[in-house]
């Protein structure tokens, strides 16, 4: 499987988007992630739709949006509008998981399907044929920063195993040293926030957690 890193743009300067961004390209990045946090589904508030229009204006990376919101199905059109390539949303929302999953293909982006520590991997496994993508959270979803859960590791290698062909990604506490967990139990996919912006060297990084994922 193609080894990707997936920058996220919760760890960068909001003040300096555009220059964010052009940082990631730079360095070797494979897609921009962006987390649309509603306060209600998870204890915090990003960005939405309108932001993420404009930052598609300036960067030519893929767009990886993971929406972190109670009804998703209402907003499919507004993310892929924006200029979302992946959306990416919860099994947890109140949105009906297989409708949302139609409308996200039906809007021309690929789908991908998220679960919560504290979800059983298995749920995602009915929609599996229907999706490009499925995204495992290292941490719990909210905020930036935090500790990588490394019991996360068995749903990683239950997926893989069900879905050898499947992208998987890992979201949270990823940086040069996790990133060997997360590849050794089928991981391909990888989100980094602090790891890449808080970089003297973003593009270092980036050619690191490669390597260390296995792509030299």
């Amino acid at each position: 499987m193609d080894i990707k890193i997936s920058p996220s743009m919760l760890a960068s300067d909001f003040a300096n988007l555009e220059a964010e961004l052009k940082k990631c390209e730079s360095a070797g990045a494979d897609m921009i992630h962006l987390d649309v946090m509603d306060g209600c589904f998870v204890p915090n508030i990003t960005i939405g739709a309108p932001v993420i229009k404009a930052m598609k204006k300036v960067c030519a990376l893929p767009f990886d949006v993971h929406l972190m919101i109670e009804n998703p199905l209402e907003y499919i059109d507004d993310f892929a509008d924006a200029g979302a390539d992946i959306i990416t949303f919860h099994v947890e929302s109140k949105s009906d998981t297989q409708k949302t999953i139609e409308k996200i293909k039906v809007c021309g982006c690929k789908a991908s399907l998220s679960v919560k520590p504290d979800t059983d991997i298995k749920t995602v496994f009915p929609y599996a044929g229907s999706l490009s993508m499925v995204l495992v959270m290292t941490v719990e979803p909210g905020f930036g920063g935090q500790s990588f859960m490394r019991g996360m590791l068995p749903k990683i290698e239950r997926l893989r195993a069900e879905f050898p062909e499947m992208d998987i990604e890992v979201d949270g506490g990823i940086n040069t040293e996790t990133i060997k967990e997360c590849a050794a139990a089928g991981a391909n996919v990888f989100v980094a926030g602090s790891a890449v912006f808080n970089s003297k060297s973003p593009a270092q990084t980036i050619a690191l957690l490669k390597k260390n994922a296995g792509k030299i």
